[in-house]
């Protein structure tokens, strides 16, 4: 959990980062971003708590009345922000705006939901609405010491977890089952949650989003094994590896021989004063010369911290420069359509000297016993 000190300097760089982008207040409601400012890890409810973060003066916070005792509780009581609570039969809207004053702009995370973001419209009707995700961005982006210990701390732990896959991945079981035992042993690595378990055979693995079903898993099946949760800590881990039952198609050995040498330089692209659409291209361009261009239809990352997806994207046209401290994932893929996948998926930190890998699982294809 965030502690105290770190919570307030992070509000402190927060009011910076408000008066820098011109707007006079930032208003954030549950969810990674508060979590992030104050250490709160809010229930998000149709009831309104929110963060009230003024470009002058002190931030405080709106939470509902039944809410309070966990808001105290929380780093923000350490800290000493103020707590405005709100009744049943109040209207919160108008408590942030009175907390607010005079204010003509503000910034709303991105993830709050319509329903209060209309509702503080109504309530401000003369005060312009921004997006407040550039903002917070910037400010999490560059992961600081303890986050890097603790996505270094996830990355083990999904290590772990695919150290055992040849246990349950075995033909005649279907990927829901498989997908069953890998769930258990993600909680079973110390994370809080699983997020996702993507077991996908055969030509599932041609649908990179593809999660499990009742497809019998048989012999000579390449399997996509792309699995992640979130730590105690809130940190997220990610990783995907590749598993072929019994000696693998011929043509797919071939591709995936390619997409390991594409993710190979990736990661030796990935270092401070590069673009994140140079790491793409690293990758993309080994693909596109293997002959399998097409074939690769997603980005190559997405950044990771309190969410598995957050800045910066590692995709085409992102001119963003990496600089330390930058966390995200390098995952290329090749995808033959109603026949078989592969994505080689680890997670990578930024450094001053260039970048470092957080999952350490071999990324040679690995083949299990038919």
């Amino acid at each position: 959990m965030t502690s105290s000190v770190e919570a307030a300097a992070r509000l402190a760089r927060a009011r910076a980062a408000t008066s820098a982008a011109g707007l006079d207040a930032l208003l954030v409601t549950p969810g990674p971003d508060l979590a992030y400012l104050t250490g709160y890890d809010a229930v998000a409810l149709e009831r309104l708590t929110a963060l009230v973060v003024p470009a002058t003066g002190e931030p405080s916070i709106v939470v509902p009345q039944l809410e309070v005792a966990a808001a105290a509780a929380s780093p923000i009581g350490l800290m000493g922000l103020s707590i405005h609570p709100w009744r049943e039969v109040d209207d919160p809207y108008a408590l942030v705006a009175d907390l607010l004053g005079p204010v003509a702009s503000v910034g709303l995370n991105d993830h709050m939901w319509a329903a209060k973001v209309l509702s503080l419209r109504q309530a401000m009707p003369a005060v312009e609405q921004r997006r407040g995700g550039p903002v917070l961005s910037e400010l999490r982006i560059r992961k600081s010491a303890e986050e890097i210990q603790a996505l270094t701390a996830a990355g083990a732990a999904i290590d772990g977890v695919h150290a055992r896959v040849h246990e349950w991945l075995v033909p005649g079981r279907t990927e829901a089952e498989v997908g069953a035992d890998i769930a258990a042993a993600i909680l079973q690595a110390g994370h809080r949650s699983v997020d996702f378990v993507i077991v996908a055979s055969g030509p599932n693995g041609a649908s990179p989003h593809h999660e499990r079903s009742d497809r019998v898993i048989g012999a000579g099946d390449a399997v996509v094994v792309d699995i992640g949760g979130t730590m105690a800590s809130g940190y997220c881990s990610d990783s995907t590896r590749v598993y072929s039952v019994g000696r693998p198609d011929p043509e797919f050995a071939a591709a995936y021989q390619v997409l390991q040498a594409a993710q190979e330089a990736a990661c030796q692209r990935a270092r401070p004063g590069v673009s994140c659409a140079s790491v793409d291209a690293a990758a993309r361009d080994v693909i596109t010369a293997g002959g399998f261009g097409e074939l690769f239809i997603h980005r190559t990352g997405h950044g990771i911290g309190l969410e598995t997806h957050e800045d910066p994207y590692i995709v085409a046209g992102n001119d963003l420069v990496l600089q330390p401290g930058m966390a995200f994932s390098v995952e290329p893929g090749i995808y033959f359509p109603s026949r078989f996948g592969a994505r080689i998926e680890d997670i990578v930190i930024c450094t001053q000297e260039g970048a470092t890998r957080l999952n350490h699982r071999p990324r040679e294809l690995v083949v299990l016993e038919g």
